[in-house]
């Protein structure tokens, strides 16, 4: 969810560093960038506002700025407990700041599958992925959530924090491509909220709300129907690890929609507070933290993005370079691991360094925090090939402190996705 901006000698001293000793030399394998927005208490007056401000706002929200939105970052309840209620109930989130969109038009699937790493073609209708934007040296320029409602409908979910940068790329090649004489357009929906159910009872308390047979719809699929009265487009999917919703609603219902489930016995708001937490339990990239246009999707363990139809000829942006890594495993530098805390200290944030057991720098975090569902510090970050493998015994150097950790697989908090048996 941010834009950063780092020079090809950076990119290629990374790739020739197999294990630095240094943190200067780690900062090549992981850039030192500067995110875009800010989580800090701010003065909202000039910040973007949801549909769902006042609702906020009447629940005590501590508003920050978030990518330019005035949004919640705690509500009344602790961060704690606002995670542990998503593992067990059903929690609201206003993700309406995200960057809904379509693409459409007798050659959406070939403008699509030019931009994104996906393999569109052979998604059935109904059904997403998530995928990844890239750019002409392979890194990431954003990550998004593409549905297929058929060969000429995609729905492109863009994260807030690159809205600006993405429609400017999408835009770019959508204007070669019209002069081409392709059939394509991106529509933004400027017109509609996103909201994101989440939690193990969530099916329960959506199923109240609509004739639609919940049952029948699985993770990664989409569909149109009737909610609390009104037409919404619903996705099974979420950023939790959790069963859940994302449901776009028109802005005018989006409140009356919210307060209703709000109004269940199982469902609370809950804030980006809890929503990192949750997210960091289930081993999921934040743009901007663990994504960033100098990682490209082998090193970030995002391989199994790139559809197995298109890895022959990588023919997206950037493709090239993503394709010699593919056939040359050995040339990826860096790894993306979990670390799960063995030792007693402050939990890792991003830019906390990783060391080996000998002292030398071998990585860095890019996203740390403590689990209010393991009830110990986790973390996830970069470091150089060699000491990627779970169970390998390193250092995590905090505040001048350093504290004992192991990498790990990820997802630390076993996800709970709803699919057929």
């Amino acid at each position: 969810m941010r834009r950063f901006v780092v020079d090809a000698a950076r990119r290629h001293a990374r790739c020739a560093v197999a294990r630095p000793s240094s943190a200067r030399a780690v900062r090549a394998l992981v850039p030192d960038v500067t995110p875009a927005y800010a989580r800090a208490y701010a003065d909202v007056s000039a910040l973007k506002r949801t549909p769902l401000y006042d609702v906020h706002v009447a629940r005590g929200g501590k508003l920050v700025d978030f990518a330019g939105y005035a949004l919640p970052i705690q509500y009344g309840d602790s961060i704690m407990e606002a995670t542990q209620h998503c593992r067990t109930n059903a929690s609201l989130f206003d993700v309406s700041h995200m960057l809904g969109s379509s693409i459409r038009g007798k050659d959406a699937t070939a403008f699509l599958e030019s931009l994104v790493v996906a393999d569109l073609k052979g998604l059935k209708n109904g059904t997403g992925t998530l995928s990844v934007m890239t750019n002409e040296k392979g890194g990431i320029i954003d990550d998004t959530v593409i549905t297929k409602i058929n060969d000429h409908d995609y729905y492109v979910v863009l994260n807030a924090g690159c809205a600006e940068k993405d429609q400017k790329h999408i835009n770019a090649h959508l204007a070669k491509a019209k002069a081409n004489g392709m059939d394509v357009d991106f529509i933004v929906h400027s017109n509609r909220s996103l909201l994101a159910f989440q939690g193990p009872k969530t099916m329960e308390v959506l199923q109240r709300f609509t004739d639609f047979d919940l049952s029948k719809l699985y993770f990664g699929m989409f569909t149109e129907m009737t909610v609390n009265g009104g037409k919404v487009w619903v996705t099974r999917t979420g950023y939790t690890g959790e069963d859940g919703f994302e449901i776009s609603v028109p802005n005018e219902d989006a409140v009356k929609l919210a307060e209703a489930l709000e109004g269940q016995p199982e469902v609370r708001f809950a804030a980006l507070g809890p929503r990192d937490s949750l997210r960091l339990e289930a081993g999921l990239c934040l743009y901007g933290n663990d994504l960033n246009e100098d990682i490209t999707p082998p090193e970030a363990g995002l391989t199994w993005t790139i559809g197995k139809a298109r890895r022959e000829k990588c023919d997206f942006v950037g493709g090239e370079i993503i394709k010699k890594q593919l056939e040359n495993p050995a040339s990826i530098p860096q790894r993306r691991v979990g670390l799960t805390f063995t030792g007693k200290g402050a939990p890792a944030r991003q830019h906390s360094i990783i060391l080996d057991m000998d002292g030398n720098t071998i990585g860095e975090v890019t996203s740390g925090g403590f689990s209010p569902v393991l009830q110990k510090n986790i973390a996830m970050g970069y470091v150089a090939k060699a000491f990627a493998k779970a169970g390998t015994e390193v250092q995590v150097e905090t505040r001048g402190k350093r504290t004992a950790a192991v990498t790990s697989k990820m997802p630390f908090v076993n996800t709970t996705y709803y699919k057929p048996e």
